[in-house]
């Protein structure tokens, strides 16, 4: 049974099941199986053993809902919740999540006192942080105040360097409300090779080695992504900071075949035009139709998250075919060569991720064609398609 709830701020609820069910409207949803991120949580558990998992929900989880996946992954049993912005925060805890809850990237403006008193857990990697936090902590007893230390260990965005770890220790013990709960890397290649990773490691270690001389004891070391999860065993420490992988995106090819991807986005064929030779498709003319073609028109586009540069190089599924996008994909509709395919007609399914039949397209793959990242592939669906949600808390 499929729910269409849904968490976003401003946007309505729907409801209905399977497609003669929907809501009136334009037929482009992206359905969420709660079941196989649950699944997929067990199957980083049965890699990372004894160490706790940490599911990231940034990016409002992967596209796919922060709350309905943030409630899921807690009902599964995860140990954490990773989000990137206090907000983030904010909405699971005013959704009534009780979960622990790290925030990856600090705080930004004046939220301080506000984390402290809904209990989520901030990284700090700069002075101001530091300060903040002791103030917005001040009067609480000693080491009420849990914080996980950031170490720069080559990703040159955020953390404290090595070099200026023994200053920053200084202005955290001169702070007594604050204690150093977890200290974190973040790796920056894990998905290409053991080289780098190993260097990161070690400086890492150098750094738990001086924070350690100093007297603190963190519970929580952590440095693995999906990456560094599945490539680096070395990397678990007392727990992983899983994202992609819960989604069931590999995060390198072969890491782990039992993860199952969790979102199939799907529109449907709504106009198909019949074309001479020499006519064109989309704007700029940049598909012209070399044989006499049938080209169906598809009400999604870039306003939903469609990468244009799918643009003459990806492709979508109708009828279990693998049919290529022809002209540049537009805000809101998208062209699609279906010459090949018997009997296309207005109404007939498309997929744009997922699988159709025995036929399959993944994050992966639209990522190859349009040379980027799964990551931007399942981040970039906006807020205005709709996520549908089936099995786990889908009734909750």
């Amino acid at each position: 049974m499929w729910s269409e709830v849904s968490d976003r701020p401003g946007q309505g609820d729907a409801e209905g099941s399977g497609t003669a069910g929907r809501t009136p409207g334009r037929p482009t949803y992206a359905e969420v199986d709660l079941d196989a991120i649950a699944d997929n949580l067990q199957c980083v558990r049965r890699r990372v053993g004894a160490a706790q998992v940490y599911g990231v929900v940034k990016a409002d989880a992967y596209g796919h809902g922060l709350v309905r996946v943030a409630t899921q992954l807690t009902d599964s049993g995860v140990d954490g919740i990773c989000v990137a912005l206090a907000e983030e925060g904010f909405r699971l805890r005013d959704a009534g999540l009780e979960v622990p809850i790290l925030v990856l990237n600090g705080a930004y403006g004046a939220r301080h006192a506000d984390m402290l008193r809904l209990g989520l857990t901030p990284v700090v990697h700069d002075v101001g942080h530091v300060r903040a936090f002791a103030a917005a902590g001040a009067g609480m007893p000693e080491g009420s105040v849990p914080v996980h230390l950031k170490i720069d260990t080559g990703m040159s965005r955020l953390g404290v360097q090595p070099r200026e770890l023994a200053p920053f220790l200084d202005l955290i013990e001169q702070a007594p409300v604050l204690r150093i709960e977890g200290v974190m890397t973040h790796l920056s290649s894990a998905d290409m090779g053991p080289d780098v990773t190993s260097g990161q490691l070690a400086a890492f270690e150098a750094a738990l080695k001086l924070i350690r001389a100093r007297g603190h004891r963190p519970a929580m070391v952590h440095a693995a992504n999906s990456a560094g999860t599945y490539a680096q065993t070395a990397a678990h420490y007392d727990m992983v900071r899983v994202g992609l992988a819960l989604y069931g995106v590999e995060p390198m090819a072969g890491a782990d075949g039992s993860l199952r991807p969790s979102m199939r986005v799907t529109s449907e064929v709504i106009a198909v035009r019949t074309l001479s030779v020499g006519d064109s498709v989309g704007y700029g003319q940049a598909w012209t139709a070399s044989r006499p073609s049938r080209v169906a028109t598809v009400p999604i586009g870039y306003g939903d998250g469609l990468l244009r540069a799918a643009s003459n190089r990806g492709a979508m599924l109708v009828r279990g075919s693998r049919c290529p996008i022809v002209g540049r994909v537009s805000m809101d509709l998208t062209s699609l060569d279906v010459t090949d395919v018997a009997d296309v007609g207005v109404g007939d399914e498309v997929v744009v991720l997922g699988s159709q039949g025995e036929a399959h397209i993944g994050a992966e793959a639209i990522a190859e064609a349009c040379d980027t990242i799964a990551y931007e592939v399942l981040t970039n669906l906006s807020a205005r398609v709709p996520r549908r949600y089936r099995g786990g808390s889908a009734t909750h």
